[in-house]
């Protein structure tokens, strides 16, 4: 029996048995080596038929990958590995089957640069457990899964920091940031994201209020401009009235471009875009690509956006953007919005990718609670303080400490330095936007620590004097004292706790894997191609700061052995990309 038949009739026994061989990547790769190693070409029909049963199959993703093992196969897995897999499945095989003695038993470990893949796709982190400020909290306890909490916090921050846009702010890299940031959450169908449209409800107080206010003025224009047009000959004398703009907060993203321009026009640069299908997106980016794209670009910086209304040579601007975005998508959807890694979305994007619900969940749970309802609900008490907020107040500036500058420069400095190595330039510049981001969260985070009083309460009374008293919230030294004693200050500065800021820079560690998942299956050229198969993939399952211990464990997944390890360490180590801090210890530089 050769090993056509062999592998024909295996499939047979899987396709009548009905059973996932592959239900995780980690045997999904090797069965793809197994079967190319031993059939070649004329196994890929088989391997199709054989992972077709899994919840993963995609086929153009199981044809390249076929084609990936054809050519880097070492010969390390075998039929025994198919084999193997069928009969941990339970696969009731033929005895002169069952019994073949010239199969080689399964190789446990795949070539390193499939490992990379194998490894990001399995086993991304989740957040680490904290306990947030008790309004963010309650969000985020709506979750059921530990993923699904964390997209509940990213979600979260995403609208709550659009909401406060002007109001906070602190100085990166000598220019003012805001709390507005870009989000994207890429996840199979049916795997819980949906939860993002509780999120959205918290944004719609602000929103409605906005438009009740245009219909308002709008009501008033239509009467005054049916006055205007009674007028006859009289009108050369009285100005024709103007309508109203527009304003609102949620922004559509089914817009043009030039839609999108004049609705931040028109709310002084704020606004958030909030899509639960990137679809809707991406698809008006391919109707006017370069205006959208370069808007979203513009607006992580906060930079000034401008155009020209041809059909009256209308010149419009605002000096500076606040536009946030919370967008949701599966892994499909990613590149039509995303094209390449040069593409300068990929860098400011916070990615979190959600793993596939393995278990059914009792829908009927809980049927008494409405979430929409309950997130509505916060959405108007926030919106209630936000507005006591504005009328009391101009600003809030973040301040931290030396002691955490020097933190968040040592901690991004490490993950700079493995991004580089691991995936170079592109990875890199990712980093760098992750930075911001961070800090944009901690600016969050600690405002919401210091209102939990003000929110608690209820109530925004002698709000001033319940400033002045927040954990945190302090004058501005700027501030006369005069004015500090008599209630008026119009700017607080705003510092973060020990625990709230170790918290927040935790998230850095997951935000970067899931970007590096994420730029592993973008469409991004030789180069980047060569990088992510590099011998240094295992870098990435190291803390900043680790062992030789720690290592040879990393890279034994890779397959790749210690005396290559040493001759690694050391060469990075002579060129700076390792700092060795003692006797087998070392760190990211």
């Amino acid at each position: 029996m050769n090993d056509i038949d062999i592998i024909e009739q295996l499939t047979i026994a899987v396709e009548q048995a009905g059973v996932n061989l592959a239900p995780t990547y980690q045997e999904y790769m090797p069965l793809a080596f197994a079967v190319a190693n031993s059939c070649g070409e004329a196994g890929r029909s088989f391997f199709h038929r054989l992972c077709r049963l899994s919840d993963k199959y995609r086929q153009d993703e199981a044809d390249k990958l076929y084609s990936h093992a054809l050519q880097h196969g070492r010969g390390g897995n075998s039929l025994g590995t198919v084999l193997h897999l069928a009969q941990l499945a339970g696969v009731r095989l033929d005895k002169k089957l069952a019994n073949l003695q010239n199969l080689q038993s399964p190789h446990t470990h795949t070539p390193a640069r499939v490992h990379e893949e194998v490894d990001k796709s399995v086993r991304l982190p989740c957040f680490p457990d904290y306990q947030w400020p008790h309004f963010l909290q309650q969000v985020i306890d709506c979750g059921d899964t530990p993923a699904q909490k964390d997209i509940l916090l990213l979600g979260a921050v995403t609208v709550f920091g659009a909401t406060l846009n002007k109001l906070l702010h602190f100085v990166y890299g000598r220019k003012s940031q805001y709390p507005c940031l870009q989000t994207f959450i890429i996840a199979p169908p049916a795997s819980g994201k949906g939860a993002l449209t509780w999120v959205r409800r918290l944004a719609e107080p602000i929103h409605n209020s906005l438009l009740e206010a245009y219909h308002e003025k709008l009501k008033a224009y239509r009467c005054e401009k049916a006055q205007w047009d009674t007028l006859g000959k009289e009108k050369a004398k009285n100005a024709e009235p103007e309508p109203p703009c527009m304003k609102m907060f949620l922004i559509a993203g089914d817009n043009s471009g030039a839609g999108m321009m004049e609705n931040l026009m028109d709310a002084d640069g704020v606004g958030l875009i909030c899509e639960t299908e990137a679809d809707t997106v991406s698809e008006a980016i391919g109707a006017e690509y370069g205006h959208w794209s370069e808007t979203l670009r513009k607006s992580f910086d906060h930079d000034r956006l401008s155009y020209n209304r041809r059909t009256n040579h209308e010149y419009r601007e605002c000096p500076k953007s606040y536009l946030s975005v919370l967008l949701s998508g599966t892994p499909n959807q990613v590149k039509p919005l995303v094209p390449s890694a040069e593409n300068g979305l990929f860098s400011r994007q916070l990615f979190y990718c959600m793993p596939p619900i393995n278990e059914w969940r009792n829908q009927f749970d809980q049927s008494g609670t409405d979430y929409d309802c309950i997130f509505t609900a916060w959405g108007e008490h926030w919106k209630q303080l936000l507005d006591a907020l504005a009328a009391a107040i101009s600003g809030i500036n973040l301040k931290l400490t030396q002691e955490q500058q020097d933190e968040f420069n040592v901690h991004f400095s490490g993950v700079f330095g493995r991004a580089g190595v691991v995936h170079g330039s592109h990875m890199k510049s990712a980093v760098a936007r992750i930075a911001i981001n961070i800090c944009r969260i901690i600016g969050i985070v600690a405002l919401m620590r210091s209102l939990d009083v003000l929110l608690a309460l209820g109530t925004t009374d002698d709000l001033i004097k319940t400033l002045m008293s927040c954990p945190g919230l302090s004058p501005s030294p700027r501030i006369p004292q005069e004015n500090v004693k008599d209630g008026v200050v119009p700017q607080f500065d705003l510092t973060v706790s020990s625990e709230d800021f170790h918290a927040v820079l935790s998230l850095t560690g997951p935000l970067y894997l899931h970007s590096c998942h994420v730029l592993s299956f973008l469409p991004a050229g030789d180069t980047l191609t060569q990088q992510k198969a590099s011998p240094e993939a295992f870098l990435d399952l190291l803390p900043l700061s680790f062992t030789r211990t720690q290592a040879l464990r990393a890279s034994e997944q890779c397959g790749i052995s210690p005396g290559t390890l040493d001759s690694m360490l050391k060469r990075m180590t002579d060129k700076g990309q390792l700092k060795k801090s003692g006797r087998g210890e070392y760190r990211f530089n």
